[in-house]
């Protein structure tokens, strides 16, 4: 069955899956002000050569709250947006195996474990590349704040990443499905 899904996961991006839905908002509300207030630094900036997604290209510092840095076994990194385009990159380098992947916490823009991350799936903040928003979170009390706030429901880094290889596909049929109408 894993197999299957990332044959068909590969299929999709062969395809030419493309970026759904984009978010130019930037992350606010109590939850995070409060956390924003208690003096949480400014991200870093990014390390040369990653500013931009590897994928769509969109600027990791705007979208700090979402960015997500990969590094593989031999010492290569990659650079993303969001949680769909590092699943883009896991697909595309099935054979090598990630070291760490960090993510950005939405509250204070910091790079975190993204295992070790408290994430939030769903909620009324729109999502960064997707249409199903997942947010990761350095605390549990965060992430219980900002579900209070906008809704959605917490999760571990697997049910996120379970949750962004299906919303992937799901994305990405109608776009096959309408280049299969215009061929025919």
């Amino acid at each position: 069955m894993r197999n299957y899904m990332v044959m068909l996961l590969m299929t999709a991006l062969l395809a030419g899956g493309s970026a759904v839905a984009g978010s130019d908002e930037q992350p606010a509300g109590d939850c995070c002000a409060k956390r924003k207030q208690a003096g949480a630094a400014a991200p870093a900036k990014a390390p040369e050569g990653h500013d931009a997604c590897k994928y769509c290209g969109m600027d990791r510092e705007k979208f700090s709250h979402s960015r997500m840095l990969i590094e593989y076994d031999g010492g290569t990194t990659a650079a993303t947006c969001s949680l769909r385009c590092t699943v883009v990159d896991l697909v595309n380098n099935i054979n090598r195996t990630p070291k760490s992947v960090r993510v950005g916490d939405y509250a204070t823009r910091q790079l975190i474990d993204a295992d070790q991350a408290v994430w939030v799936i769903g909620g009324a903040k729109p999502g960064v590349m997707t249409r199903n928003p997942k947010w990761a979170f350095a605390g549990r009390d965060a992430a219980e704040a900002f579900v209070k706030e906008n809704g959605g429901r917490l999760a571990t880094y697997d049910e996120a990443m379970a949750a962004a290889y299906g919303d992937l596909y799901q994305e990405t049929k109608p776009i096959r499905e309408k280049r299969k109408k215009d061929s025919d």
